[in-house]
């Protein structure tokens, strides 16, 4: 696919030229001399050199790798078809086109962020963790402190070669653990009818196969299907146990949002809101 720099500088200033600071949680300041973001903020955001952006602005520079395209699209919180429009200029494959993508797009992020005081966050196709809120954050531990690779709820459930579990900090027990194995397994074989050719599923489910007898068992029995609910006690360190109901809705085999809360006027619901006070963090994104 050839690289097409002329129009892909001047689409950049256009989607950076359209976001609100406040849209990403920036000051506009009063020393701002542009409504939209300013190049500084945009390097800020997808963590490249501000002469980056401006040689990709300028046409300048060599064709953007996947991850730098990744990084503006979330960074300029462009929607699937832009993203998609910004890969091609780029020269690369979008991803919808073959690989799985973390990218959320604006309407998702901005719905999200008014769910209140539910802890919430959302999955990739393969089970990898892409976003959470502060009351997930609260309610389960930080995963910032888990490296982005392995931020991912199906290693957890099957995990390989003795490892742990990384997206809790604490012990979450499920009441109903052998249907949420089954419904992963059936998730990710749904994924793959999405995303035929993603190297990255491929190369989880083959690790999972390999590495965990109970997922090759049950991926050699056919299923497909998703993961929409479960029943869990989350042995919170500051509260005590918490019971939750886990809710999951799939958008279109893409992502994941996963909702936890407590049943209204109970005591988990008094535990739920004290571990949500306790903990600070912030909203995290990879």
């Amino acid at each position: 696919m050839t690289t097409d720099i002329a129009k892909l500088g001047p689409m950049l200033r256009t989607w950076r030229d359209r976001v609100s600071p406040s849209a990403v949680g920036l000051s506009r300041g009063s020393g701002r001399r542009v409504t939209g973001l300013r190049r500084e903020d945009l390097a800020e955001l997808a963590g490249i050199s501000v002469d980056y952006v401006i040689r990709l602005e300028q046409g300048r520079s060599v064709t953007p790798s996947a991850q730098v395209a990744a990084a503006l699209a979330r960074a300029l919180q462009l929607t699937d078809a832009e993203r998609d429009h910004l890969y091609r200029l780029a020269g690369l494959v979008a991803p919808t086109n073959r690989e799985i993508s973390d990218h959320i797009p604006p309407g998702m992020r901005r719905m999200l962020n008014r769910l209140g005081d539910a802890a919430v966050a959302v999955f990739a196709a393969d089970w990898q963790l892409i976003w959470w809120n502060r009351g997930w954050a609260a309610l389960l531990g930080d995963p910032s402190s888990v490296p982005s690779a392995q931020r991912n709820f199906a290693r957890d459930t099957f995990p390989t070669n003795g490892a742990l579990p990384r997206l809790v900090h604490w012990p979450v027990s499920s009441l109903s653990q052998p249907e949420v194995e089954v419904s992963v397994v059936s998730d990710l074989r749904r994924a793959t009818g999405r995303f035929p050719d993603s190297d990255r599923l491929a190369g989880l489910i083959e690790d999972l196969r390999s590495g965990n007898e109970r997922f090759a068992e049950l991926w050699l029995s056919g299923a497909v299907g998703a993961h929409r609910e479960d029943h869990k006690i989350v042995q919170h360190p500051a509260t005590g146990p918490i019971s939750v109901d886990c809710d999951v809705l799939t958008e279109d085999a893409e992502r994941k949002i996963v909702v936890l809360t407590a049943a209204p006027d109970t005591e988990d619901e008094t535990k739920f809101r004290l571990a949500a006070v306790l903990g600070t963090s912030e909203p995290a994104h990879t």
